[in-house]
């Protein structure tokens, strides 16, 4: 088995404590590491390709919560649309006018976060604050789709102090909008890094790969 055991139920034990959710990210791992960590008592999984996340849904239990937490392009939202649990990444309100349309074809209510950008690198994706004022604005329009709260990523650095206000600044975000639909609002941010401050720094949900499933071969 390929899966740390020990820190998924020492990890899921000390979450359970914080009221925090924890997404196995278990992207290019294979559908019998996911099966090992279900056996365990785990159901949240993000995955952050289209294609790979569509071949494990169809073999794997339809009582797993499939999370997308990739950069996902408009014209691949039609294949997540039947089944995904909870879209972390949306970075535009283009890309949320796509998903509620999806979601009606599927007569479902798909519930999203916000991304918001945070980093200080330019690779990373997001809404500024105006552009997130204005989707949360143009979202009450759209009845397919159900904002629950925002997701962010912090720069990849060793500067502590850095990463804990990028959190921070996120979080004073997401109390200043309102998520007012149910079930609870989430503030997705945190990975196998740096969760310990994002927790700290008002995190609900957290996205863990490397503790749990290993290291990962790049994919190209």
């Amino acid at each position: 088995m390929s899966v740390n055991v020990e820190a998924y139920h020492s990890i899921q034990q000390e979450f359970v404590k914080q009221s925090v959710t924890l997404v196995a990210v278990s992207k290019l791992k294979p559908a019998s590491d996911i099966e090992d960590l279900y056996k365990e008592g785990q159901r949240d999984f993000g995955e952050n390709y289209v294609q790979e996340l569509v071949d494990k849904q169809a073999v794997l239990p339809s009582t797993i919560n499939w999370h997308f937490i990739g950069h996902l392009q408009s014209n691949k939202v039609k294949y997540i649309a039947p089944f995904v649990h909870l879209i972390h990444g949306v970075d535009s309100f283009k890309l949320l006018q796509e998903i509620n349309k999806q979601a009606l074809k599927n007569n479902r209510v798909i519930d999203c976060l916000l991304q918001v950008h945070i980093a200080k690198e330019e690779t990373k994706f997001g809404m500024d604050a105006p552009e997130l004022s204005d989707a949360l604005e143009a979202a009450k329009q759209l009845p397919n789709v159900n904002i629950r709260g925002l997701m962010g990523m912090a720069s990849f650095s060793d500067n502590q102090e850095l990463v804990a206000n990028e959190f921070k600044y996120l979080h004073e975000l997401f109390t200043t909008h309102q998520f007012d639909k149910q079930p609870a609002s989430i503030l997705s941010m945190g990975m196998s890094a740096d969760y310990p401050l994002a927790i700290a720094a008002g995190s609900n949900m957290v996205r863990i790969g490397s503790l749990l499933f290993g290291a990962r071969v790049v994919k190209h």
